[in-house]
């Protein structure tokens, strides 16, 4: 036996004869699905900001909504679709560009000594991952390949994709990866908020302005938007490690320099406005309840060794916030959010929140997912060794 899972029967869409048609009809029942899961994120994101969750909430709203939905087609028409990653990428590029635009006062370069420990964290990370896969491969008697997918920190969507690829088990990567993502989305914000006491800044107003209707900041919206499509796209193309956050992030830094840099332009600023950091959590927060939406039915035991490998990679993060304790001058909350295992947008977007050192989370999570993507072959390639080094018999 490989594993204790029992996974209920796929419902997947059958293709016939017209690919354009059906590529056509499949694009139109996504957006219909990614439409309804914005409607409901926005009324539960707007019922969790009365009960002071913090500028977070939104997260929180698109998590509900993407699982309700996905549900309710599994349930009620017997659709299956897929967790959507282009709406994941388009919420890292809105996220991305927000948090850029606030970091546009902020010295990023003057963080830049710290690289370094960044660098440590991210390598104690990985191999604590390791180990923790070793572990959890050896106890539920999984292929070491797809435990380990299943327990290093990464995106849910890419170690599912690889596990696809490899074909190994998609559904209980996916089931770990999400335990994991939505475990620190829940509970670091909610450390954060009890810690940092009464200076935790309330979630936007329900009646604030959302979207300033000023004809040229409106333009220049747009303008923003375009230039971070043409960076985004490309970066995401050739498929360049956290390009979608990485590439927005930089033109949130050099919109207002560039602009001020124009001989034509006067002494203008702008800022993104609140409707594209909220439109941007609903999106991140729903990609994550899809992936809760899409799991088939597991064991109580597949899920129990799942919560216990969590809670190991969890317990990891801990051990980091405290080397990163000994190693600088930062405080807990700040090294705690620098070792967050997963959430990278969520966690700076909480370092945003709080206006606690956004430039020291912003830059140590950019560097962890620089690493973790660029150095995805080398790991795969290690799996695969050890897990056929592993099935040979004795």
């Amino acid at each position: 036996m490989n594993h204790s899972l029992s996974v209920a029967p796929s419902l997947e869409e059958h293709t016939h004869e017209n690919p354009i048609v059906t590529k056509q009809q499949l694009f139109a029942k996504q957006l219909i699905v990614l439409v309804l899961e914005i409607l409901l994120a926005l009324p539960l994101g707007l019922l969790l900001a009365k009960f002071q969750i913090g500028r977070i909430a939104w997260i929180f709203g698109g998590i509900a909504a993407g699982t309700v939905v996905l549900q309710g087609c599994r349930v009620f028409y017997q659709y299956s679709p897929q967790p959507n990653r282009t709406a994941r990428k388009v919420g890292m590029a809105l996220v991305g560009l927000t948090v850029g635009a606030s970091n546009a006062h902020g010295n990023l370069a003057s963080v830049a000594s710290g690289i370094p420990v960044f660098i440590f964290l991210t390598l104690f990370l990985l191999l604590s991952g390791s180990c923790i896969g070793y572990i959890y491969s050896r106890v539920t008697k999984t292929n070491l390949m797809t435990a380990m997918l299943a327990t290093v920190p990464g995106g849910v969507g890419i170690m599912a994709a690889i596990a696809a690829d490899y074909n190994k088990n998609v559904s209980l990567v996916a089931l770990v990866q999400a335990i994991r993502v939505t475990s620190v989305v829940v509970l670091i914000p909610f450390i954060a908020k009890t810690s940092a006491g009464n200076y935790y800044p309330q979630t936007l107003p329900i009646k604030a302005a959302w979207l300033n209707f000023d004809p040229f900041q409106l333009e220049l919206l747009l303008l923003v938007l375009v230039i971070t499509g043409l960076v985004v796209y490309p970066a995401i193309l050739f498929k360049i490690p956290a390009g979608d956050f990485f590439g927005a992030l930089l033109i949130g830094i050099g919109f207002n320099p560039l602009l001020h840099w124009l001989p034509f332009v006067g002494d203008i600023s702008f800022s993104p406005p609140p409707l594209i950091n909220l439109l941007g959590q609903m999106l991140l927060g729903i990609t994550i309840g899809e992936y809760w939406g899409d799991k088939p039915n597991f064991r109580k035991r597949t899920v129990g060794y799942a919560l216990i490998s969590v809670a190991m990679t969890l317990i990891a993060g801990a051990i980091a916030a405290i080397l990163a304790m000994q190693l600088t001058s930062w405080d807990w909350l700040t090294c705690l959010l620098v070792t967050a295992p997963g959430g990278s947008a969520e966690m700076i977007l909480v370092s945003l929140a709080l206006n606690h050192n956004v430039e020291i989370v912003t830059t140590g999570h950019l560097v962890r997912l620089i690493a973790i993507n660029s150095s995805l072959p080398l790991w795969v390639f290690l799996f695969r060794r050890l897990d056929e080094q592993l099935s040979e018999p004795v």
